[in-house]
């Protein structure tokens, strides 16, 4: 997905992006939405969604508060967007400071795309996670560092990558592969969540 195709970029209240791509999909963002706090960092957002606990007072005018706890404001945000009509989503601040919300905010990735509908990616500062399911063949370049992490494909086989694929059952095991070219495709029967990174092997 490139990144002028995103229709809305959501926010989070993690750790706020340095690096220079996940600035320019925000720089580039049609659509704006914060999480809670995360407005702060982005007051030209068109929205702020949570349960606005931490919203400064300045800004809650734009608060869609939702109250519930099943939830979080990730997944709030996400749903604001659906209901908008956006779903090619770009995710942002969703990780750092505890690695517990790091973990749930990647996995959260996968049960959007597979459950919502949703369309997204989500960047760090390091490099950016994008769901898949079935054969996908993937823009890379030579050297980029390549992760897969299995949501219950039974096959996984590579075309492109340093090392063989296989249905990896434990999260470390598809870890640390290489592209060898400018793209790489994935033969799977199932989904599955790609991480690659911005810049290549040191």
């Amino acid at each position: 997905m490139k990144r002028e195709e995103f229709t809305a970029v959501i926010v989070a209240n993690g750790d706020f992006p340095k690096q220079e791509v996940p600035l320019a999909i925000l720089q580039q963002a049609r659509h704006m939405v914060a999480c809670d706090g995360a407005i702060v960092y982005v007051p030209q957002a068109e929205a702020v969604v949570g349960d606005g606990d931490s919203v400064p007072a300045e800004y809650r005018s734009k608060l869609i508060q939702i109250d519930e706890q099943d939830d979080n404001d990730l997944t709030k945000a996400t749903r604001y967007c659906l209901a908008k009509g956006w779903r090619k989503i770009a995710y942002l601040g969703a990780t750092g400071k505890r690695e517990d919300h790091t973990l749930g905010n990647i996995a959260l990735l996968m049960r959007y795309y597979r459950e919502m509908g949703v369309e997204g990616q989500l960047f760090t500062d390091y490099g950016y996670f994008t769901p898949a399911k079935g054969d996908h063949t993937f823009a890379s370049f030579i050297g980029q560092q390549v992760s897969i992490f299995n949501y219950g494909c039974s096959r996984i086989a590579a075309e492109g990558l340093k090392w063989d694929s296989y249905a990896y059952r434990e999260m470390w095991q598809g870890t640390l592969n290489e592209a060898l070219s400018y793209s790489f495709t994935l033969y799977t029967d199932g989904y599955y969540m790609v991480y690659q990174t911005y810049d290549g092997k040191k």
